[in-house]
């Protein structure tokens, strides 16, 4: 049985997407790279791609991950706040501890893919660097 199917299927994947923009956008590091996004597009390619990533019905038609995230100058500290929002939001849903350290496993990988900028700060999205620099 996969991930995907372990932790509830569409249902969950659904929820736990809308939770996890949720938290996503209103955080202090990583939200201003959601600011004038279309936000139902964005969270219609996670739960595909989610759902894939899951082991489940690969319908993910985006991007590939180099291509979707090279403009927006993401950090290592960028990606491990998604990775610990995701993961965050997937306990809430009441996926186990070892479904989640699954999951991040996973997704780890698209680190090389993701992560475009030095440092910790990222640009002007998502930097804690107020100078609006990359580190």
């Amino acid at each position: 049985m996969s991930i995907y199917e372990e932790l509830g299927g569409d249902d969950f994947v659904a929820a736990a997407v809308e939770k996890f923009y949720t938290k996503l956008k209103t955080d202090p590091v990583v939200g201003g790279f959601f600011d004038g996004a279309d936000l139902a597009r964005l969270e219609t390619h996670q739960r595909m791609f989610l759902t894939a990533a899951l082991g489940g019905p690969d319908a993910y038609e985006g991007r590939d991950m180099r291509a979707a995230h090279a403009h927006l100058e993401i950090t290592d500290a960028d990606f491990d706040v998604f990775l610990d929002h995701l993961a965050d939001t997937l306990a809430e849903r009441g996926a186990a501890r070892e479904k989640i350290d699954e999951v991040r496993e996973a997704l780890a990988p698209l680190r090389v893919e993701i992560v475009t900028a030095a440092g910790e700060g990222g640009d002007e999205w998502g930097s804690e660097d107020p100078s609006g620099g990359s580190g």
